[in-house]
C-alpha cells in the first residue's frame, strides 16, 4: 500500500459546525506536514487559512453546502467571494431536486455559470448519489462533463450515505474525458482510499486518512 499517494489524493477536510481557527489552522499543519492535495474547511475560515499557509498548501471550500437548492445567484455570489478570499478549488452541490425532476438543463447551465466564474481553478461537482437512482447518476454524469466541470463528486459526507465502490465504477464508466472523480464521505479505512483510487478516483474527500496514516506507521 502506498500511502504518500493516497494523501497525496486527499482532500483532508474539516467542515463541522463548531470549528474553530485554531482547529482549521491545525488541519492545515497536518495537510502541510503529510503531503495533502488540500485542504477542504468552511468558507468563513479561508481568507485566514490562506494567509497561514500561503502557497504551501491549496484551499478548498464549499459552496451551496451540503442540500444545494439555493440560487444560482447565491452559488455565483459564494463562489466569488470565496475566490476573493483566495480558494483555489470549489466544491458545489448540485440541484437534486432539479436533477430528479429532469431539468437537466438547469443543473448544467448552473454548473457551467460556476466553472465560468472559476477560471483555471478547480470546480468539484457534488451530486450527492445517496439520494439518486442509477439512471440520475449516470445524467449526473453527462451534466458535469457537458458543462466543464473539473471533478463529479460522490457525497458531501451529511447525506445518508457516502461513497461506494460501485457509484465511482459507475461514475468512470459514464463520465466524460477530462473530468476527474472526487470519492467522499464515509472512507473509513486506508483499504477504502486505496480501493477508491483503483476505481478511478483522483480525489478523496475525508477526515480520516491522516489518522489512519499515522495509525499503520506506528506514529
Amino acid at each position: 500500500m502506498d500511502i504518500k499517494r493516497i494523501l497525496a489524493a486527499c482532500d483532508h477536510t474539516l467542515l463541522d459546525r463548531c470549528a474553530t481557527r485554531a482547529d482549521i489552522f491545525a488541519l492545515c499543519d497536518e495537510g502541510i506536514a503529510w503531503g495533502v492535495a488540500s485542504v477542504c474547511i468552511p468558507a468563513a475560515y479561508v481568507r485566514d487559512a490562506k494567509r497561514y499557509v500561503g502557497d504551501r498548501l491549496k484551499i478548498c471550500t464549499v459552496v451551496g453546502f451540503p442540500n444545494g437548492y439555493t440560487s444560482t445567484e447565491a452559488k455565483a455570489q459564494e463562489v466569488l467571494c470565496a475566490l476573493s478570499d483566495g480558494a483555489d478549488e470549489i466544491d458545489t452541490v448540485i440541484h437534486i431536486g432539479a436533477l430528479k425532476e429532469g431539468r437537466d438543463s438547469e443543473v448544467e447551465a448552473e454548473i457551467a455559470r460556476l466553472k465560468s466564474l472559476c477560471g483555471d481553478r478547480v470546480l468539484k461537482v457534488i451530486v450527492e448519489t445517496c439520494y439518486l437512482t442509477e439512471e440520475e447518476k449516470i445524467r449526473a454524469c453527462g451534466i458535469v462533463t457537458r458543462a466543464g466541470a473539473d471533478f463529479i463528486k460522490t457525497s458531501t459526507g451529511f447525506g445518508t450515505g457516502g461513497a461506494t465502490r460501485e457509484d465511482v465504477a459507475l461514475f468512470a464508466r459514464h463520465v466524460g474525458e477530462g473530468v476527474q472523480i472526487k470519492a467522499a464521505g464515509g472512507i473509513s479505512s486506508l483499504e477504502d482510499a486505496e480501493d477508491f483510487l483503483a476505481l478511478g478516483a483522483t480525489r478523496l474527500g475525508t477526515s480520516r486518512l491522516i489518522q489512519l496514516a499515522k495509525q499503520a506507521m506506528g506514529e
